[in-house]
């Protein structure tokens, strides 16, 4: 598979990944755990991470956590500036923080475990 294709793949499964836990974190009987919540918390980020993903198109290495950062950047932007939308309200402060912590974590921290890995290999 082609390094762009399975580094979108991984980035999308990656703030999937995002999502199911905000889901969890936010389960009520109002608001409950389902495949649709999880679906409707997941697609503003995932816009994110395909306009942070066309923002690198020309990296040399989109593994790179350097590429990561960008598509990073994309993905918090989009996701919050669609719920501001969404929610006609400025997201609070804890969940800026949360959402931008969570998805750096995800977003930069397999690159960054498989860049070690390719590492560790060459030696």
């Amino acid at each position: 598979m082609n390094t762009r294709v399975s580094t979108f793949l991984i980035d999308i499964l990656a703030i999937f990944i995002f999502a199911v836990l905000a889901r969890l974190a936010h389960n009520t009987p109002e608001d409950p755990f389902t495949f649709i919540n999880i679906l409707d918390t997941w697609w503003p980020f995932a816009i994110g991470v395909l306009l942070g993903t066309a923002l690198i198109k020309n990296e040399p290495n989109p593994r790179a956590v350097s590429s990561g950062a960008i598509v990073w950047l994309g993905t918090v932007v989009v996701g919050l500036a669609v719920w501001a939308t969404r929610n006609s309200a400025v997201p609070h402060w804890s969940f800026i923080l949360v959402a931008s912590v969570m998805s750096a974590l995800l977003l930069l921290g397999w690159r960054a475990a498989s860049n070690a890995v390719a590492r560790k290999s060459l030696d």
